[in-house]
């Protein structure tokens, strides 16, 4: 294992897609097939245990606003957040864990209209986008979601514990934007960004990849369970909103759900490419 890790820490792939997408030369990080420790010891949801995957290419940053608009131009695609006036946002002073829904709000105005837009936001991970939407994005792209657990062998980096980096929760304002108010009832901009941060802007785990906690909640495929409904999505990391009071979902292990049509300015995604 120890010798698979040093591997991926210099293995980084810079190469294009075949077709316009937006994506080229930003950036993958090869992943080699293999056996890896996923999970958490006496964790219902996520237990500790060994996985098998086979090799794959995982995106260093988040998809970005830029990228998601290059798919947009290119295929006309209207999101479920614009067809359905539906997306939630959040305002600090509302109570914890309650969101707003915003008519005006989708992925080019991730906070509502009134709020301003993503003119000068473009290398921030685009938001208010569905599992739904993705899943039209990664099609044209021809890429994919990670599955549950190739995100979090990506994430962990080898590691076995609660975060990449250790077990010192203390140490997580240098790899996330996370909220660290004590609550939501005042704005929270002590790391410089009270929402979205341009992708990249805080430490990469020990392999490369950066965001992988924070930011956005960060959409997988598959399911915790067969039996699961087909409504439901899963999505990882934790994002700006999270705090230690509330979610708290940044680390190596808490899977999160949400309904594949929901669309909220705290989600996002990253890509993965197969080995050919």
């Amino acid at each position: 294992m120890a010798f698979i890790n040093k591997i991926i820490s210099f293995i980084v792939l810079f190469s294009g897609y075949n077709n316009s997408f937006a994506q080229a030369n930003e950036g993958f990080v090869l992943i080699p097939k293999g056996q890896y420790s996923v999970g958490k010891k006496d964790y219902l949801l996520n237990p500790l245990r060994k996985v098998i995957v086979d090799g794959f290419y995982i995106a260093v940053y988040e998809t970005t606003n830029k990228q998601f608009d290059a798919f947009v131009k290119a295929t006309s695609y209207t999101t479920d957040a614009e067809r359905n006036d539906d997306a939630l946002v959040f305002r600090p002073g509302l109570p914890e864990f309650k969101w707003i829904n915003d008519t005006t709000a989708y992925w080019r105005f991730p906070n509502g209209k009134n709020s301003g837009g993503i003119e000068y936001k473009m290398n921030h991970p685009v938001t208010c986008i569905s599992y739904h939407d993705i899943m039209a994005y990664c099609k044209w792209a021809g890429v994919r979601l990670p599955t549950l657990d190739e995100w979090e062998i990506a994430c962990r980096a080898g590691s076995e514990t609660d975060y990449f980096f250790g077990n010192d929760a203390g140490k997580i304002g240098q790899y996330a934007n996370i909220w660290h108010g004590k609550d939501h009832l005042l704005p929270d901009s002590s790391d410089a960004y009270m929402y979205t941060a341009p992708v990249g802007s805080f430490k990469p785990n020990p392999w490369g990849l950066y965001d992988m906690y924070g930011n956005v909640f960060e959409f997988c495929s598959g399911k915790l369970i067969n039996s699961e409904s087909n409504t439901i999505a899963h999505a990882r990391g934790g994002s700006w909103w999270c705090s230690k009071n509330a979610c708290n979902f940044f680390n190596s292990y808490d899977i999160g759900r949400v309904n594949i049509h929901a669309s909220f300015s705290n989600q996002g995604f990253r890509v993965v490419k197969q080995i050919k």
